[in-house]
């Protein structure tokens, strides 16, 4: 009767030490199938684009102004209102220019008596000194006064000249055509010589103005740019780096830029809020990857690539051409649509399979 027993202390153990070795190889077998995430490698030219916030200026705004003083007697134009050259756009008072240009008139008119006077009474001199009449030292003096007459008639005509150009500067012309971005000035204001009154943006040249960090100063110049309108995001405007700041802001610390739009149309109003895209020149083709997804093992950078039929893994090296933050720029070691491993490398063996979870890219 103690061979059954025995015989079932024997087994006992056994069984359980089976079972316990089962449950071990299952476990072994479920760490060795890890689960990943997984990223799609895609290879695009490396030309990034910058994007610029902006505003749309003319190239070319001018503030004008009288040319003399006194008081702005109509102003004729809004802001706003579209110009033509040539048009009026604002007047003074012109009494007063008035008044000056007939003083110079009569100051002209009493020259040219004084000087036809004296030129007769030369005459008269000379036929006098050849009877006698009349000493060398007598003539000298009318001929003297005769020329006197006549420097007063050359200021006289210039005095002249200049009262009637003042009188015409007391209306201000457009000299382009444009459009009228502001009126600083009002009738019965009393303005001095130079002041502005006015501001016109010329027509048919328009630029879009951005603040450049320095960081990127290099790349904006040898970009390519296009301008989009906040109002029309689907249309694009080519645009070319026309004017860089030669210094930066003391307060942004940034650059100022001009881009001029290349084609502009009607719906380019000046002050609208724009952006500016601004694309590298294209230098080979990468994929972007996450930073977590590079193996090092002292040999040099490597991606874990997944088969998905299986879930196997193969490390293949890499060549890294870059980093933008947390992407690193791979330029080859492996092809367009390869999956790999996203995060956790550092724990991963090339002997090991996993199993997907979730694929992005």
């Amino acid at each position: 009767m103690r061979y059954p027993l025995l015989l079932s202390v024997v087994v006992l153990p056994l069984a359980l030490a089976g079972c316990g070795e089962g449950t071990a190889r299952q476990k072994q077998s479920s760490d060795q199938t890890r689960a990943v995430v997984v990223e799609v490698v895609k290879y695009a030219p490396r030309a990034p684009e910058r994007a610029f916030v902006g505003i749309i200026r003319p190239r070319v705004e001018s503030d004008l102004g009288f040319r003399v003083a006194g008081k702005v007697a109509e102003r004729l134009v809004q802001q706003g209102d579209r110009i033509k050259a040539g048009q009026a756009l604002f007047r003074l008072d012109p009494t007063d220019l008035h008044l000056q240009r007939e003083q110079a008139a009569a100051e002209l008119s009493a020259a040219r008596t004084t000087l036809a006077s004296s030129a007769a009474q030369d005459k008269r001199s000379v036929d006098l000194k050849h009877s006698g009449w009349v000493s060398q030292a007598n003539l000298d003096q009318q001929l003297a006064r005769t020329a006197d007459a006549r420097g007063r008639l050359e200021r006289a005509e210039k005095a002249m000249r200049l009262a009637e150009n003042q009188a015409a500067y007391a209306e201000i012309r457009a000299d382009a055509d444009g459009i009228v971005t502001a009126t600083l000035a009002e009738p019965g204001q009393v303005v001095a010589a130079g002041a502005p009154v006015v501001r016109i943006a010329r027509a048919g040249e328009i630029d879009a103005v951005v603040a450049v960090p320095e960081l990127l100063a290099e790349r904006v110049r040898g970009g390519r740019a296009g301008v989009t309108l906040w109002s029309q995001p689907g249309k694009v405007y080519p645009a070319s780096l026309r004017e860089f700041a030669a210094s930066a802001d003391v307060a942004t610390r940034t650059f100022q830029a001009r881009f001029a739009v290349t084609d502009p149309d009607p719906a380019l109003a000046i002050g609208m809020t724009a952006t500016v895209t601004v694309s590298e020149p294209e230098s080979g083709r990468i994929a972007r990857l996450p930073v977590s997804a590079v193996y090092s093992d002292g040999r040099g950078a490597s991606l874990f690539v997944v088969n998905p039929g299986d879930g196997a893994l193969t490390l293949k090296p890499i060549n890294v051409a870059g980093y933008e933050g947390n992407r690193v720029l791979v330029s080859s070691g492996v092809t367009d649509g390869d999956q790999v491993v996203a995060f956790g490398v550092q724990k991963l063996d090339p002997s090991q399979k996993v199993r997907i979870i979730e694929k992005r890219g």
